[in-house]
């Protein structure tokens, strides 16, 4: 059992309400799983049904990183909510930069744009939203420390930070329906997230790849769905690998987990 810091524990409050130290037990076990790549990081789960936590690395839990592609959920919500997305089939044109070694050199819908986690598309949907209302829903849903630079870099420039305990109540909110926006906005985005559906399980997630100097920051923000319970999961970790596989690792390791912890049986 660990020792939660009182600011943790007021943030797990707020955004759950009903955490206290008792719930909140120290996942040492999942160490293998970062060790097995040399990288610092932390893994967070949450249990709708019992209501428990279980984290590996608390600390780095509370620590605040670039968001970095996991923005797009946000991004997204705010698009759909605004009017500056009319829907997730509605396309952006490709703006003929070619940019090496992608797949969005391309015309997409947002779906598309979101799972392919195309940089382009999205910045040109923070233009169309605008620097101050992408502010005001900043402030308003408190999504990290709520800092805007330019609108079209600021989730990839380290001047918009969220840390995974944020991240983890904000896809929560979102798989309820409880945050500010239009339930329509929030169900087309938690629609987006889903990306392995079975008679067994639903996997949503969204991933992150990040860079903080000579770090390389990796996100896994979502839920695992089994007769209608949610759980819910964020990884971050961070490697000073100058070509690492942050794809590869942040699925692999989120996988483990999860395995080991008896998802994708359909039992839970």
């Amino acid at each position: 059992m660990m020792k939660l810091s009182g600011l943790l524990l007021l943030t797990f409050a707020v955004l759950f309400g009903a955490c206290t130290p008792n719930n909140v037990k120290d996942a040492k076990e999942w160490e293998k799983y970062f060790a097995k790549y040399k990288v610092e990081g932390t893994f967070m789960m949450f249990d709708n049904g019992q209501g428990s936590f279980r984290v590996y690395n608390i600390d780095r839990a509370k620590q605040r990183f670039t968001p970095a592609s996991t923005f797009k959920i946000f991004n997204s919500l705010t698009a759909l909510h605004t009017g500056a997305a009319s829907d997730t089939n509605m396309v952006i044109k490709w703006d003929g930069v070619y940019r090496p070694d992608t797949v969005w050199n391309q015309d997409l819908t947002m779906a598309q744009a979101f799972r392919l986690s195309s940089v382009p598309y999205f910045q040109e949907i923070a233009r169309r939203i605008g620097k101050d209302t992408m502010q005001t829903w900043l402030d308003s849903v408190g999504y990290g420390n709520k800092k805007i630079s330019k609108i079209d870099t600021f989730w990839l420039d380290n001047s918009l930070q969220i840390s995974p305990d944020e991240q983890l109540g904000f896809v929560k909110q979102l798989y309820f329906n409880q945050l500010p926006y239009q339930k329509r906005a929030q169900q087309l985005v938690a629609g987006m997230m889903i990306r392995e559906k079975t008679d067994k399980y639903i996997l949503a997630y969204k991933g992150g790849w990040g860079v903080t100097g000579r770090k390389h920051i990796g996100w896994m923000v979502g839920w695992i769905e089994e007769n209608l319970h949610p759980t819910f999961f964020v990884l971050n970790f961070e490697t000073e690998d100058p070509n690492p596989d942050i794809e590869g690792m942040r699925m692999d390791i989120t996988r483990g987990i999860l395995a080991e912890e008896g998802f994708f049986k359909g039992e839970k």
